[in-house]
């Protein structure tokens, strides 16, 4: 605000010159973050380098460094989206709102607090931000649009999603007709083979049904991204994004079925043997095979260069010896890609390899047939249609030939590279799921009457129901730009971070505020708002929790830093 106490004129409609804005907006938010970085870089450095102990210590700047860079660049594909929406002619009243709400809310919380959670508020003097790296905001482009960030915007806003109830999204989204066209198929798939069953899947705790898997199959799903020439559909990872949200907003157990396909296709097609991909790969496209991911151990967590499963080699196969956790669909799948220790000498990532490890699907009798393994269901909140298990293996033999790549050593780097696809894919779930969420809440605020009006018509029921619909735009747009650069083969580890680091908070957000609307009904099993809750719970931790996410982005966003400093 500036410096006399006078706040700029405020709008009640869209701004008629939004996008110059925006644009304005730009370079002294690209500036700030430039310096907060900085500012950073001399708190944790020590004799020249990056210090561990000095990370740790300032900690909660370090991840305040990665909010305020996802929200700056948040802004930016706002920016960009609002562009290419003006040159298609679809800039309209409600994609304007989105967009000056968006932008204007985001500018604030960057000089009043970003919320990193809901107890944990990043102001700017944790990142070493003074009043003179914030003269931007007093003025101009960026105080303009902070004030345009109007309740009657927001109503208007809330008006116009009223209007277009039913619509696949509030706004458009400035994809292309053929990823609008995929959209609408899994849309139609997802109202109709899913939705109807979710909440029922939901509350008696069962696996999805086979039958919905084979009609996935036959969408092509789980060969969406897998090559043409091994059996799949050669399609973009924009359009896994789009497949993956649609399914998600009906149930997102069925949109992460894919999860699992797309890190074994990653994996086989990054690290394998060209007789490794000619093997696999059109067995996971087909759904003749479903695979699991099998990383995670009891005491090791998020660290996975600590993990301690064992692979010892046995003539010319491997024996695998330790214990695995929250591993998803693990009983009826027919792989696992599963790390573990080849060097026992090693107790880093270094000493990890890959395996392609086949097992027999169980049954509910018998879930885990296979010799040297067995299990355990873990009960779960939600995200319950695949389950979540323990896993033991004592003298399970995996065949040499499995060994991804062929070669030992290898199996932290190749799961490396699939974190990009994981994590946008893991965005594009969380964006389906706030979707949910936002039309679910919006339908029950239009039918809910409480003294004598209907419950949207209160304006702070209206003012959650505007924020869902612009933040799942703005990580939605965020998501999208991340895939278009890895359709592009440029490297997206950042954008993939922040996009799922927003995403899941938006997507808790979402469900969060929608149950608050439904008041007392919010909290009974039989409303489905109480599942979506559940369900979103669980995005800011897998994939990489939300401080590990936080931690990585820093890190990249430091090695940045020093690169320009130098």
């Amino acid at each position: 605000m500036p410096h006399d106490g006078q706040e700029p004129p405020r709008t009640e409609g869209p701004l008629t010159d939004l996008r110059p804005l925006l644009t304005a907006a730009m370079a002294p938010l690209t500036a700030l973050q430039d310096a907060a970085a900085q500012r950073l870089l001399a708190m944790v450095t020590r004799d020249g380098k990056v210090s561990g102990a000095l990370l740790e210590q300032h900690q909660r700047a370090a991840h305040g460094l990665a909010w305020l860079a996802t929200y700056v660049e948040s802004l930016r594909q706002i920016r960009a989206w609002s562009e290419r929406l003006a040159e298609a002619g679809q800039f309209g009243e409600i994609e304007a709102l989105i967009a000056q709400i968006g932008a204007g809310e985001y500018l604030a919380q960057i000089v009043g607090g970003i919320p990193m959670n809901q107890g944990e508020i990043l102001r700017p003097a944790d990142l070493g931000l003074g009043r003179a790296d914030l003269g931007a905001f007093d003025d101009g482009a960026i105080a303009t649009l902070i004030a345009a960030n109007t309740p009657a915007a927001r109503n208007r806003l809330v008006a116009l999603m009223c209007d277009n109830a039913g619509r696949a999204s509030f706004g458009a989204t400035g994809l292309d007709d053929e990823l609008e066209m995929i959209r609408e198929q899994f849309r139609r798939f997802s109202d109709d083979r899913v939705a109807p069953h979710a909440h029922d899947w939901h509350l008696k705790d069962e696996l999805i049904p086979m039958e919905i898997i084979s009609e996935l199959a036959e969408l092509g799903v789980f060969g969406l991204t897998i090559p043409e020439a091994y059996g799949g559909l050669g399609l973009s990872k924009a359009s896994m994004v789009v497949v993956s949200e649609e399914l998600s907003r009906g149930y997102i157990g069925v949109g992460s079925l894919g999860t699992r396909s797309e890190i074994a296709a990653e994996l086989i097609l990054a690290g394998g043997t060209e007789a490794q991909k000619e093997h696999w790969l059109p067995k996971i496209a087909s759904a003749e095979i479903l695979p699991t991911a099998v990383f995670t151990e009891p005491n090791t967590g998020s660290d996975l260069g600590a993990l301690r499963t064992r692979a010892t080699s046995e003539g010319d196969d491997y024996v695998i010896t330790g214990n695995k956790t929250w591993i998803t669909h693990a009983a009826r799948t027919h792989v696992m890609t599963l790390l573990a220790r080849t060097d026992p000498e090693t107790s880093d990532y270094r000493g990890l390899s890959m395996f392609l490890a086949e097992k027999t699907p169980g049954t509910d009798a018998d879930p885990f047939p296979t010799p040297g393994m067995s299990g355990g269901e873990i009960a779960v909140l939600g995200y319950r249609g695949m389950k979540e298990y323990e896993l033991g293996f004592d003298g399970f033999r995996v065949k040499g030939e499995n060994l991804l790549g062929g070669q030992e050593g290898k199996g932290f780097k190749q799961l490396m590279q699939t974190f990009e696809s994981a994590r946008i894919q893991t965005a594009a779930r969380a964006i389906g799921v706030a979707q949910n969420a936002l039309e679910t809440g919006l339908q029950y605020a239009l039918e809910r009457k409480q003294f004598g009006k209907a419950l949207i018509e209160f304006p702070r029921v209206a003012d959650k129901l505007a924020m869902m619909a612009v933040e799942i735009m703005i990580a939605r747009q965020l998501t999208y730009f991340s895939a278009w650069q890895k359709d592009h083969d440029k490297r997206c580890d950042l954008e993939a971070g922040m996009a799922k680091l927003l995403g899941a908070r938006v997507a808790w957000a979402a469900a969060d505020n929608a149950l608050q609307i439904h008041g007392g009904n919010g909290f009974a099993l039989e409303y489905q708002i109480s599942r979506i809750l559940c369900d979103a719970r669980i995005l800011n931790i897998f994939e990489g929790a939300a401080e590990i996410q936080a931690q990585v982005i820093a890190r990249r966003l430091l090695d940045l830093a020093a690169g320009k400093k130098n």
